[in-house]
């Protein structure tokens, strides 16, 4: 399984989201800095189980909920166009 950890006490606001997105998922550089572009990302890197485990979450959800909210929603889209085409969903996210 591959395991990509998130700071969440670095997210403040949507630019630091995808700014610590690229960094530690290790996006393209051609990445749109948009939720279009991080679907797009996180699909490709998902073909096998993976965790995105984000790190200290309590203090996302307190400081910045819509960008938690935006993980969540996203994450569950990127497995719903797996289960689309007949795949698995391989995409997991927890908080710690």
């Amino acid at each position: 399984m591959k395991v990509y950890r998130i700071y969440g006490n670095k997210i403040k606001n949507w630019k630091t989201f995808h700014s610590e997105f690229k960094s530690e998922m290790n996006f393209p550089d051609y990445y749109g800095e948009n939720m279009n572009a991080w679907i797009d990302c996180v699909d490709e890197l998902s073909t096998e189980p993976t965790l995105i485990e984000i790190h200290k979450g309590k203090l996302l959800k307190q400081n910045a909920p819509e960008l938690l909210e935006a993980i969540f929603e996203c994450s569950a889209f990127v497995n719903f166009r797996k289960v689309e085409i007949g795949e698995q969903p391989t995409l997991m996210v927890s908080m710690s």
